[in-house]
């Protein structure tokens, strides 16, 4: 869809672009201390008359590498200064009005603290999140979606690991065209979930042609919406989204959300204050070009690793990598000074890169090829005890002299670890049940096995027993001694057995079962976006 103006806010004005620049910020956005992104060859400025301007304002407007031809409106100071004002004249769905809305009002009301929090956070990403809805034409009610989401948590995780401030499932992430892999969860990234996410709505509402059935599908999944629609329709009930019969979470998904735009319509009503927050970006994208560690880039950007972590969530592990993450996001005033400070950085950028494992290996064996500890190697690619490294898997290791270029794009945007489960090398032990017989139970007790285990052995019950004398099957490891029990020839008699416990009689060559390997499938058909409820404690 083609960029509009906000409702209501009168015939908005182009700030003129001028020949060879990029993209274009706000004019009238533009912080007053901005002088030092003049002298930035990413954030230069253009001077220009206002088109249609009586007296042919000049302003000098930064260039955004983020946002194209933004355009807006000079005659609007209100607007210009609070964001909340450009937020309320972008709503446009229908209201809601039940017991649920004035339930999660109440919630809202007494819990300032909270809200504060959850807004200030917000903070960092409203202004894009709305201007992206506007681009598109779509209600800003939307903007407010990831308050009931995620708090705006873009690291937040649900029980149904869908993950985001936008909360996407991997399914429906990967659908949306959301990387994740071992480097990097564009679910989490700010830019990409939230193109994601208004796709995804925008797609729904062609759908349904309903805002808060959209809303419904985007939390319960569109075919669950679907079929709600067609039992209504068969039994001759209205089809909207207070008539339709589903869950207590989708329930109260599109009421939560009409409390939260009832607080931001009149924060006073309810004795809340809402920050203040202005109407212009809190961040700005900046090119990489170089692997870089994340210490180092908050350290260059003047800013602690929290925050430029909070900005650029995606990353997994403690190194950019230029070839899956283009561009960082900033803060507005610190954006400049990264790109000089990058510049003229003579040192290491990055410490780390990617080593593919040649062969299956144990995590020591991984470390003692690459010269990290096991500890160090384990901790940094969340390696749990007991596992194989398989072949093929991509790990996080440190840079060396033979290791010193920049991860590849294939590296970058398709890395994986497969780890199988270490089992050491099984040898098949043949016993004879005593005289008083033994219980699958038992045998598995002593040999430190489940009793399915051992009954699959030995073609019998789980819950079974074996008469005295007869044969039992149990496979243990090569190290492991086979107590109260003297393995013999097969052709030799054994030994009675005086306490009535089984007696070992024969080795066979040990056998060694291997775990097949794990698969993925691409699903033929989108997931339903159907995730647990993010409860309403602060992320």
């Amino acid at each position: 869809m083609q960029s509009t103006s906000p409702a209501g806010t009168g015939a908005a004005r182009q700030v003129a672009r001028a020949p060879g620049t990029q993209l274009l910020l706000d004019a009238a956005a533009a912080p007053t201390n901005a002088t030092p992104a003049a002298q930035s060859p990413v954030l230069a400025t253009t001077t220009q008359a206002v088109a249609g301007s009586q007296d042919e304002t000049m302003v000098t407007a930064p260039i955004d590498p983020l946002n194209p031809d933004q355009p807006v409106n000079l005659d609007d100071k209100t607007a210009n200064r609070d964001l909340w004002v450009r937020v309320r004249r972008g709503f446009t769905m229908s209201d809601l009005d039940d017991d649920y809305v004035r339930r999660f009002e109440q919630y809202y009301a007494t819990r300032p603290d909270y809200v504060k929090r959850m807004t200030e956070r917000g903070g960092r990403y409203l202004f894009h999140v709305v201007q992206e809805i506007e681009k598109r034409n779509m209600p800003t009610e939307l903007a407010l979606l990831p308050f009931i989401e995620s708090a705006f948590n873009p690291q937040a995780m649900s029980t149904a690991k869908a993950s985001g401030m936008w909360q996407f499932i991997p399914s429906t992430g990967k659908d949306y065209s959301l990387t994740q892999n071992v480097f990097r969860d564009d679910r989490r990234n700010v830019l990409a979930s939230t193109r994601a996410a208004l796709d995804y709505l925008d797609r729904l509402h062609d759908m349904f042609g309903d805002w808060h059935l959209a809303l419904a599908a985007y939390n319960w999944g569109q075919g669950n919406v679907q079929r709600a629609i067609t039992r209504n329709q068969k039994a001759g009930l209205p089809t909207d989204y207070a008539s339709l019969k589903m869950p207590d979470e989708t329930r109260q998904y599109v009421p939560k959300l009409q409390a939260v735009k009832n607080i931001v319509m009149q924060p006073d009503q309810y004795k809340l204050e809402l920050p203040a927050l202005k109407n212009h970006p809190y961040f700005l994208s900046v090119p990489i070009e170089r692997d870089i560690d994340l210490d180092l880039a908050a350290k260059l950007a003047g800013v602690s690793l929290d925050e430029f972590k909070s900005l650029n969530p995606q990353m997994n592990k403690p190194v950019i990598l230029a070839a899956g993450t283009e561009q960082v996001l900033l803060p507005y005033e610190n954006a400049a000074s990264f790109v000089e400070k990058l510049r003229n950085h003579r040192g290491q950028l990055a410490t780390w890169t990617a080593w593919v494992a040649p062969k299956t290996l144990r995590p020591a064996e991984a470390a003692k090829e690459v010269g990290m500890s096991e500890a160090q190697l384990r901790d940094v690619n969340r390696i749990p005890p007991k596992m194989l490294v398989k072949a093929g898997s991509t790990l996080l290791v440190p840079r060396s002299a033979t290791r010193t270029a920049d991860v590849s794009e294939h590296v970058a945007d398709h890395a994986s670890i497969a780890l199988a489960p270490d089992v050491p090398p099984l040898k098949k032990v043949t016993l004879k049940a005593g005289k008083k017989g033994e219980t699958v139970a038992s045998i598995a007790k002593r040999y430190r096995t489940t009793p399915a285990q051992v009954a699959s052995w030995n073609k019998v019950a789980a819950n079974g027993t074996f008469k005295a004398g007869s044969a039992i099957v149990v496979f243990v490891p090569n190290a492991t001694k086979v107590a109260a029990a003297r393995p013999a020839p097969a052709s030799v008699k054994p030994a009675a057995n005086t306490k009535g416990k089984a007696t070992a009689v024969a080795i066979a060559k040990p056998t060694v079962k291997t775990a097949p390997a794990r698969t993925s499938g691409a699903a033929k058909t989108p997931a339903p976006r159907n995730r647990a409820a993010i409860r309403l404690a602060d992320h």
